[in-house]
């Protein structure tokens, strides 16, 4: 199969879910109306209540929920062919994803921007509220130190990276400052300014990498592991107009950017598919997945089909940001079609290698040699990009050589493949960082209501000490994960646990929907893909368990214990109040303030 049908057959059905299915779900069961004063207006503080125009809500929410999930996770199911992977990303993002966080969005604009934590204590009782607390904070600081190892392995000694991604750090205060002070409302102004200086970051960054300066921003992985949580607290503790706004709005033109132009280039291109629909590994025993397409597809793809970690994002701050109620379609669920779509374009640019190419630079060169395949083009694509990209493990690599292939395949662009190599490792460490600081801030915000039950003041978001506080506690605790980890102790426990906080967030959609729609059918729209979810990734968090335990590693085999049980605690919770509900005749409505 070619990759101009792939993306346009999943194209047509995105367009057709959401003209269709998303506003059956905004008119129908949720009722949107922007007679409804959004948090962001009714909260105003200036610091994390900002009513802010609909585009730049957009570009920060996709840039906070496309992390890794979407670019990594794709790219190691394709060890299963790309059948699976295609087949659970369309799906996934328009009956589960999209619904997940259009719904949890809804939820908390209707409760003046508070966490799921909150929504769950209010809208199902204090035993959900509390086990939904502790799910998610432990939850969050797995998902961030498996996000953030990632950067890692694409950072360490890459001076042109380091240098590029920490230019966007000041480059977004500046931005922040010109469009939230300076000149207020400059979308168009300060949107072009910014785009131009962080283009300019990364063409200057091939000067810095090949100049005296170089050693100055190349790091080994201990010196990132402590850069990155330092800059998580900076993110999570400065107003969010100043830092974590303006960086994830410009990144995401970065991001769509690359994405567009992907899509170009493979339409000019128009690569077959050199990875078969299905693979013998598919039954298990595979070198990169050691377990069977199910369950471990569906936790090896997590963001670009389903991520319980945009539901504390749609909790957290875009619901304090977006001006009217009805803009929640456009950025819950518009948002979630476009990360299905990256994630398909990263599951194609994978597919498009020699498969022998894929494995070799996806496994250790102990392992390839004992799958008896001969490598074609890697040698030359090595080359090519200037390092040797064999043996380098995790997804994001192959990822970056089979993007840069197909770019540097259009006519006129092949001498310039070693540049598309580092801007794309680039455009991959920008994804997850905007994922990084977003979810920082969220934590921070969960850690300051759990402490809110025994300090009062701590419930206050906009308390300085508070904030600084739950702010380096959080980065800390994430920190040290990446500090003394690495991908193959932490990734497996970041997939179960990410998507065991979608069961918990359907499952509380469900009750939200129950409670409101005007007829209780309505709530198979949350319930199917929850039981889906629910059987799928217990299984897998099972097995996880006994890996973990035959390695040695208790500590990960009893985190994922406490998810586990913390998740069904709250299904039987829940299910104890639909019972109730669907013995009523009429809506009861949400317990609002």
């Amino acid at each position: 199969m070619s990759a101009v049908m792939l993306l346009g057959l999943t194209a047509c059905i995105f367009v057709l879910a959401y003209r269709y299915y998303s506003a059956f779900i905004a008119t129908k069961i949720l009722m949107l109306d922007d007679r409804n004063v959004t948090p962001a207006i009714s909260c105003n503080d200036g610091h994390d209540y900002v009513p802010t125009n609909k585009w730049v809500v957009f570009g920060h929410h996709f840039a906070a929920i496309a992390g890794a999930g979407p670019l990594i996770g794709p790219v190691l199911a394709a060890q299963y062919g790309w059948g699976p992977g295609a087949f659970w990303i369309i799906l996934g993002s328009v009956f589960a994803g999209a619904v997940h966080d259009f719904v949890i969005l809804f939820a908390s604009l209707r409760h003046k921007g508070k966490s799921l934590a909150v929504i769950a204590r209010k809208e199902v009782g204090p035993v959900t509220g509390a086990a939904t607390a502790v799910a998610i904070l432990f939850i969050i600081i797995v998902a961030l130190a498996g996000l953030a190892i990632a950067v890692v392995n694409a950072l360490f000694h890459n001076a042109w990276g380091i240098f590029t991604i920490g230019a966007t750090i000041p480059i977004a205060i500046a931005v922040g400052l010109y469009m939230f002070r300076i000149r207020p409302g400059a979308i168009v102004s300060g949107s072009i300014a910014g785009f131009l200086l962080v283009c300019a970051a990364v063409f200057f960054g091939h000067d810095v990498a090949q100049s005296g300066y170089a050693h100055l921003f190349s790091f080994d992985k201990k010196v990132i592991s402590v850069i990155l949580p330092a800059y998580g607290f900076l993110a999570a503790a400065l107003p969010v107009w100043l830092l974590l706004a303006p960086r994830d709005y410009l990144s995401t033109y970065m991001k769509i950017g690359v994405v567009l132009a992907l899509t170009v280039g493979i339409f000019l291109i128009n690569p077959q598919l050199q990875m078969p629909l299905s693979t013998e590994f598919i039954a298990g025993g595979g070198p990169i997945i050691p377990g069977p397409v199910w369950p471990y597809v569906f936790i090896t793809i997590a963001c670009g089909a389903i991520s319980g970690f945009h539901a504390l994002i749609s909790s957290g701050t875009t619901p304090k940001l977006l001006e009217r109620e009805s803009e929640a379609r456009m950025v819950g669920y518009g948002s979630m079609l476009v990360e299905g779509f990256v994630a398909l374009m990263a599951l194609v640019a994978a597919t498009t290698l020699i498969p022998a190419d894929y494995f070799a630079i996806n496994t250790s060169p102990a392992v390839f040699a004992k799958l008896n395949m001969t490598v074609d083009k890697l040698p030359e694509l090595s080359k090519l990009v200037g390092i040797d990209v064999a043996g380098r493990t995790g997804g994001a690599v192959s990822l970056a050589v089979g993007m840069a292939n197909i770019f540097s395949s259009v006519p006129g662009l092949a001498r310039m493949m070693n540049y598309w190599y580092q801007f794309l490792i680039m455009f991959e460490a920008l994804f997850i960082l905007t994922t990084i600081d977003a979810g920082t801030r969220v934590a921070r915000y969960i850690l300051q209501d759990i402490l809110g039950n025994v300090y009062a003041p701590f419930k206050e978001t906009n308390w300085l000490p508070g904030s600084i506080f739950a702010s380096a506690a959080v980065s800390c605790a994430w920190g040290y994960m990446v500090y003394t980890g690495d991908v193959p102790s932490v990734w497996p426990l970041f997939g179960t646990a990410n998507q065991l906080l979608a069961v918990l967030a359907l499952c509380i959609g469900t009750t939200i929907i129950l409670k409101i729609a005007p007829q209780k059918k309505y709530s198979l729209v949350t319930f199917l893909p929850m039981v889906l979810l629910a059987v799928t990734v217990i299984t897998a968090a099972a097995a996880n368990v006994r890996m973990y335990l035959n390695t040695g590693k208790t500590l990960n085999a009893g985190l994922s214990i406490i998810f586990i049980a913390l998740v069904v605690v709250i299904i039987l919770d829940n299910v104890r109040l639909w019972l109730q509900l669907f013995k009523t005749g009429k809506p009861v409505g949400m317990k609002l303030d």
